[in-house]
């Protein structure tokens, strides 16, 4: 049996590090994430992307939950997007949210993810002064 709360803590420093190399450890190469399948080569494009417009992106473990298949976590952010993040004119700005996902493994790695981000949380400290 595989320790997936070790695992998705390794997955989760490779994402930190951007250590986009190791990401096929801990992602299978037909990953699914939100109902469509992007493949392991459209998922690391993804996470390239998202460093690419939050240069100062880190992911913070809050709540991790494991069985034998599935991990739950949330998320914690304290990032400053570059222009348009989720829809929303952030430009720089600094701001706080959080990711409630949800994964599937198959063979140790990481074959479906379900992932909510906390957008109402963005807005309401954008219209703040």
């Amino acid at each position: 049996m595989t320790d997936l709360a070790s695992l998705y803590r390794g997955y989760i420093d490779c994402l930190n590090r951007q250590d986009w190399p190791k990401l096929g450890v801990f992602v299978h190469d037909d990953v699914r994430y939100n109902g469509r399948t992007v493949g392991l080569t459209g998922y690391r494009a993804m996470l390239e992307r998202d460093f690419e417009q939050i240069p100062d992106l880190r992911f913070e473990i809050s709540l991790l939950v494991a069985d034998t298949q599935h991990v739950a976590s949330r998320l914690d952010f304290a990032c400053s997007p570059k222009g348009v993040f989720l829809g929303l004119p952030v430009n720089g700005r600094a701001v706080s949210f959080s990711e409630n996902v949800f994964y599937r493994f198959r063979d140790g790695r990481i074959e479906i993810v379900w992932s909510v981000i906390d957008k109402a949380a963005i807005e309401a400290q954008l219209t703040q002064s």
